[in-house]
């Protein structure tokens, strides 16, 4: 089936409409912020256990991402299904756990079914809600105004504003939870060991350079034809010149020697000191790996040179190192 041509217009223009009511539904939000989410966060901050998020239908799925971005950013937590809880997954939750719940209705069966519990086990409950006044909003220890003047489904009937604006509040307060815990990158690492993210948290420089014989080196008194033969044999596309101190005076590279062969020098009598560069870009062996792609990237360069902390060279790296260990 495709679109007649005559209805393409209908189309953008259901499309445009549905990303502008959701755009004024977040954009509302911002004057509805104040003590609740201070109270939540204090609440969660002081949570010996897990914040434990329920919501049922299209909540639920909000609420399952919810808990994925909680539990990456330092806050742990989980997800139960509301109507399995009823079932015997309720023992999941302890005393010493937060509940946050989400029901845009505020009156969801599934959900004001486990009050009476959670009452009894003391446990306190965050809400998200799309009406302050509802069973489930009075019942909270704090309620998170979530309301929307419409849905973006033009039948008024699917979640769609509105489980867009729990999503927007839960990330909300994700992010003001790892703010007030002080949560690094380093923590972060911790939680994505896999994946592209922790390759780019973790892996360094050091892990995935070539050091020690693998190094193109020659002496700045080394002929350019000599040289030329030392990056052929290393692969690198330049080499590296030191002086008779073993001192790193500069690099000579491909650019280079096409900036030589127009000149008319002659490669057998010509001096690497000659024609080599001083200026090149390094980094240091403990950055991340990441940060040299983005040096690369910026720079338009291809291999740099690495260097310890007391500014000598201890390895080179190129973009085809940081391609194999995935970290680009």
């Amino acid at each position: 089936m495709t679109i007649d041509d005559s209805k393409k217009t209908s189309v953008i223009n259901s499309v445009l409409r549905a990303i502008e009511i959701e755009s004024n539904a977040i954009i509302a939000l911002k004057t509805r912020v104040g003590r609740d989410f201070e109270d939540a966060c204090d609440i969660i901050l002081n949570c010996q256990g897990r914040v434990v998020v329920t919501g049922m239908g299209k909540s639920g799925h909000i609420g399952r991402k919810i808990a994925a971005t909680l539990a990456s950013t330092g806050t742990p937590s989980m997800y139960v299904h509301p109507a399995e809880a009823s079932h015997g997954d309720i023992g999941m939750i302890t005393s010493a756990d937060v509940v946050l719940a989400l029901s845009n209705s505020g009156i969801t069966e599934e959900i004001t079914s486990l009050l009476p519990v959670l009452k009894r086990k003391k446990i306190s409950l965050i809400t998200i809600t799309g009406d302050k006044n509802s069973a489930l909003a009075a019942a909270a220890s704090v309620n998170i105004d979530g309301q929307v003047e419409e849905e973006a489904c033009p039948l008024g009937l699917a979640p769609t504003s509105s489980t867009t604006v729990a999503l927007v509040l839960g990330d909300a307060l994700a992010m003001a939870l790892l703010e007030a815990r002080g949560f690094t990158s380093d923590d972060f690492a911790f939680s994505h060991p896999g994946g592209n993210l922790g390759r780019k948290l973790f892996v360094k420089v050091k892990d995935v350079m070539h050091s020690g014989e693998e190094i193109p080196k020659v002496l700045t008194t080394t002929t350019l034809a000599n040289a030329l033969l030392e990056m052929s044999k290393k692969g690198f596309g330049l080499t590296t010149v030191f002086n008779e101190q073993n001192l790193l005076e500069g690099v000579f590279t491909d650019g280079d020697l096409r900036r030589i062969l127009g000149s008319g020098k002659d490669i057998r009598s010509t001096l690497i000191k000659d024609v080599m560069s001083t200026s090149y870009k390094s980094i240091s062996s403990n950055a991340l790996a990441a940060e040299a792609a983005n040096i690369m990237q910026t720079s338009n360069v291809y291999v740099l040179i690495v260097k310890n902390d007391d500014d000598k060279i201890e390895g080179i790296i190129k973009m085809h190192d940081l391609l194999d260990a995935n970290v680009v």
